[in-house]
């Protein structure tokens, strides 16, 4: 009787463990099944046109990046679409300083149509002295694997987070404001 409470209660906490594997898993980096790349995309439903759209968008880039002109590579009006190419940094955090590990550059594609938008945030790489794609971090049997990877990693969703949503702020249509009459 004794051993079948045990078993059940082992059974239970492996039950318990893998739930919680599973929201880990769950938490982690999206993955395009086509590229095998991080990629973080999302149709988001939004009042205005395509125009409308683009222009908000540019008011973004402009008020969120130091150089726009630099960070944005394609401004296409025409065809609604903003590409913009530009950097995270991370770093490694020791007894309470931190030290820059490196910086990660990706790309950030802004698609347009009335009444949405389509953001794709991928090409995640490490600027190094040759391409680096950050998804290597993810193989923890490589020789040159580092447990700094995971921090990395985090940083860099939290980054790419941040930055999805600022750009969701940016896009809410402006607020008008009802003149005061008196």
């Amino acid at each position: 009787m004794m051993t079948r409470i045990f078993s059940f209660i082992a059974v239970c906490l492996l039950l318990l463990g893998g739930g919680v594997r599973a929201q880990e898993a769950g938490s982690a980096m999206p993955v395009d099944k086509d590229t095998q790349l991080f990629t973080f995309q999302e149709v988001v439903s939004m009042e205005g046109t395509a125009d409308e759209l683009y222009i908000r968008c540019i008011e973004w880039i402009n008020t969120r990046y130091k150089n726009p002109a630099d960070a944005c590579r394609v401004r296409n009006r025409e065809s609604a679409y903003i590409e913009i190419a530009h950097r995270f940094e991370i770093y490694n955090q020791a007894e309470g300083t931190r030290v820059n590990a490196g910086i990660v550059n990706y790309v950030l594609k802004i698609e347009f149509k009335p009444g949405r938008y389509r953001y794709t945030l991928t090409d995640l790489v490490l600027r190094q002295s040759s391409r680096y794609p950050i998804e290597r971090w993810m193989d923890k049997s490589d020789s040159m694997y580092s447990p700094l990877y995971d921090s990395y990693l985090q940083q860099v969703n939290t980054q790419a987070l941040e930055l999805i949503d600022s750009l969701k702020a940016g896009m809410q249509p402006p607020v008008v404001k009802q003149e005061e009459r008196w």
